[in-house]
């Protein structure tokens, strides 16, 4: 039998209802999940045996879950964060299509590495092949839920506002996603989940939207979309549809439990209310909406009905500068000093990122019962010191360097701020390599599309 483990001498952000927090206490872990929480001496009486981790000046905190992202837009980075959604460079394709299934696991591989550091166990990937790239990423250890994009537009008219939607490519996106439940959904004793992923409502017929709906129920599964993300969205659907992207879904029976709904930038005070209703969980990409200049109505979805969660979405997985944007970004839209408060992000990106995703009876807080998904802080930093309120000092202040430790499943994935299931430098070093690469074959590729940027003249590592 596994040796169970004990952390001593913490503090401990329960993330419970009650938003507990013990002091100078013990976690103990059998197997893969939290076996006691308490005083230090009677946690330690009743696992005589266990290993001994001395958390003296360290917090414990839930694992941070990640709603939304695209773990292959890192190759994108430092370049499509500043031109516009949808961008305003002209390449007929994204540089990330041009990259290899090699390259795609590096990259993919890369935002995990990102995304471990920052103390998130668990993310929702979003892509076209994912399972290309799957295995890979379940070597990580993290927490997964995998979700095949699918979408039958026919992308070439795309740019130019044309929509042509083929039977074909939505079968084929079918066929991949049934293919992908089949292969990861409960891996690894549930470790790996999958979703459905329709891409988004302008990209997604209405035989598709209600396909996915009665495909999820019969894999009993969850579902995402983009949904209201883009000004551009916006008009393209009231143009092909003559109703809001919201009504859109609802007329093809998209709305419901299952689905959690990705950025919700734009939505009108009646999709607000429609979300709400049908109990819509919405995923709060606020890191990439500020890059964006604009921002989710968090207040008004919650107060409407939505479970919130948090995501990252693009270019950047760090989930303390999503927390962080978060709290920011609803305080600065609402004019308002007071909400949210650090523990409503915090919330957010726990407890409520496992409702999102049909974690909540396993994942979110730190209590009996619940699998040992979680991350140790070192508090002893000058930017979090005095820790008269950890949560808020870290929420505000927190770095991603402030991690030292990671448990998924009970089983360490980064200990003493060394990243155990990964190789680092390896794939640090290749991912500069492809990342340079990759965006002088774009140039070479397409040499007549203005482009503003001055690359350097090759990787720097």
């Amino acid at each position: 039998m596994a040796t169970d483990t004990v952390i001593t001498n913490a503090t401990i952000v329960t993330g419970d209802p009650a938003r507990t927090i013990l002091y100078d206490s013990a976690l103990a872990i059998r197997e893969s999940a939290i076996a006691a929480l308490g005083p230090t001496g009677a946690v330690l009486a009743r696992f005589p045996g266990a290993e001994v981790v001395n958390g003296r000046g360290k917090a414990v905190f839930p694992g941070l879950i990640n709603c939304h992202t695209h773990l292959l837009a890192t190759a994108d980075r430092g370049i499509l964060e500043d031109f516009g959604f949808p961008t305003t460079l002209r390449f007929p394709v994204s540089a990330r299509s041009l990259l290899t299934a090699e390259e795609r696991q590096v990259m993919a591989t890369l935002g995990a590495l990102e995304s471990l550091r920052s103390g998130a166990t668990c993310l929702l990937e979003i892509a076209d092949g994912v399972a290309g790239y799957a295995p890979a990423l379940a070597a990580t250890g993290l927490r997964l839920v995998l979700a095949e994009s699918i979408s039958d537009a026919n992308p070439a008219g795309l740019r130019e506002g044309a929509y042509e939607f083929e039977e074909a490519r939505r079968e084929a996106g079918f066929q991949s996603s049934a293919d992908l439940v089949a292969t990861w959904h409960n891996f690894d004793r549930g470790r790996v989940t999958c979703f459905l992923a329709p891409h988004a409502p302008e990209t997604c017929s209405p035989a598709l939207l209600r396909q996915v709906r009665q495909l999820a129920e019969e894999y009993g599964v969850g579902y995402t979309i983009h949904l209201s993300q883009s000004r551009a969205e916006v008009a393209a659907v009231m143009g092909l549809r003559g109703v809001d992207p919201t009504h859109y879904l609802y007329a093809n029976d998209l709305l419901g439990q299952r689905l959690v709904a990705a950025h919700c930038r734009y939505v009108t005070p009646p999709e607000i209310a429609r979300l709400g209703q049908a109990g819509v969980g919405i995923a709060n990409n606020a890191a990439i909406a500020a890059r964006r200049g604009a921002a989710a109505p968090v207040r008004e979805l919650q107060a409407a009905g939505c479970a919130i969660g948090m995501g990252s979405d693009n270019m950047a997985e760090d989930m303390v500068e999503v927390m962080r944007a978060g709290l920011f970004q609803e305080r600065v839209r609402r004019n308002d000093e007071l909400w949210p408060q650090p523990e409503d992000t915090l919330e957010w990106a726990t407890a409520g990122g496992a409702k999102l995703l049909g974690l909540a009876d396993t994942v979110g807080r730190l209590e009996v019962g619940q699998q040992a998904d979680l991350f140790i802080v070192d508090t002893g930093k000058a930017h979090l010191v005095p820790t008269l309120r950890i949560v808020s000092a870290f929420i505000h202040n927190g770095q991603p360097a402030d991690v030292s430790a990671v448990m998924v499943n009970g089983q360490w994935l980064m200990r003493d701020g060394r990243v155990l299931t990964i190789d680092e430098g390896d794939i640090v070093r290749r991912a500069e390599e492809i990342g340079h690469s990759l965006w002088q074959r774009l140039l070479q590729r397409y040499p007549d599309v203005p482009f503003p940027i001055r690359l350097p003249p090759g990787p720097n590592l």
